[in-house]
């Protein structure tokens, strides 16, 4: 997955002029506390240096991640075509990009955000953007957030981990309250991360949420540690996003997990893969989050028929309509 075209050469303008050096340890010091989870909005996205360097460093992994997303939920519901986004903790407008790139119809967004700095960026990035219209407000999920609106997209993206328990749940009961249509949460796909989203998970079926994505049900999740749900997307590097992360290859993998809720309810997949599908002389292994509520892998051979046709073309993070579990 690549940038927009539109948003990578914007922010290869805001980029120019930084010294290659500064921008390299900037982002290390910031992919570092990425990797601890250490977000603790100092040394975050304070200041112009550090969000340069999340731009060159983070902006194209956590595009992936919110954009894989977005497409679950596109998949899921293909009648739901979001023509407002209300985004907190919006940073540089990730998740504005995505869905502008993922439903065309949307024309209004506001984008709630702590950092002036961040807000100036994502500013600079959304002039880019004229068919969405734009409104960036100042408000800490931490401390409370302004007067808003319902909006048909609500998003809160890489931002739970910066809250305690209570106050996650309160930003969560405020965020369903404002959400007309689906509410998106995406963390980083690490076990922690995990356990955030099942809370929310966990707090949204209990306000009478319908699950979009990713799970197949509402029964508690079947994976207990050190196994935990999560996904993956292939990023593709520009020059500048290698030259700043000190990378050799030209792609990353940005590991995520997300939870979608709707208002409507919806008909769910039979399963969805949850792991990358295993591959061997006539046979594949598949490993699935069941309607049901269980998990389990099915391993099909060319004896399976179709079954076993469909599962060679499955990936991971795929909706399954057809049952490979029967027999399995």
């Amino acid at each position: 997955m690549e940038l927009p075209r539109a948003l990578r050469l914007a922010v290869d303008r805001l980029l120019e002029r930084t010294p290659l050096a500064e921008l390299q340890r900037a982002s290390g010091l910031l992919s570092a506390r990425y990797r601890a989870e250490l977000r603790d909005g100092r040394l975050h996205l304070d200041g112009d240096l550090a969000v340069k360097a999340y731009l060159a460093a983070r902006l194209p992994a956590t595009y992936a991640a919110v954009r894989a997303s977005f497409e679950t939920v596109a998949d899921g519901l293909p009648d739901f075509s979001p023509k407002s986004l209300l985004d907190i903790g919006a940073g540089p407008g990730t998740a504005l990009w995505a869905a502008a790139d993922c439903w065309r119809a949307l024309d209004d967004a506001v984008l709630v955000e702590a950092s002036a700095a961040v807000r100036s960026a994502g500013e600079a990035l959304g002039g880019e953007m004229p068919t969405v219209s734009t409104r960036w407000l100042a408000g800490d999920a931490t401390r409370g957030l302004p007067d808003l609106a319902p909006a048909d997209l609500v998003t809160l993206c890489y931002v739970l981990d910066e809250l305690d328990l209570a106050q996650r749940a309160a930003l969560i009961e405020r965020l369903w309250a404002l959400t007309a249509g689906v509410l998106v949460i995406v963390e980083p796909g690490t076990p922690a991360g995990w356990q955030r989203i099942l809370g929310a998970r966990a707090q949204l079926i209990a306000a009478g949420a319908h699950l979009v994505a990713p799970c197949p049900h509402a029964a508690p999740c079947p994976l207990a540690p050190p196994d935990w749900c999560h996904f993956s997307r292939r990023v593709a590097r520009s020059r500048l996003h290698r030259l700043a992360k000190g990378g050799d290859v030209p792609w990353e993998d940005e590991k995520y997990i997300f939870v979608a809720a709707a208002r409507q309810a919806l008909q769910p997949p039979q399963a969805r893969v949850i792991a990358p599908p295993r591959g061997g002389k006539g046979m594949v292994t598949v490993k699935l989050c069941k309607a049901d509520g269980s998990a389990a892998e099915r391993r099909l051979s060319k004896r399976d028929g179709e079954n076993f046709r469909v599962a060679r073309r499955l990936d991971w993070g795929d909706p399954v309509q057809q049952d490979f579990a029967e027999n399995g």
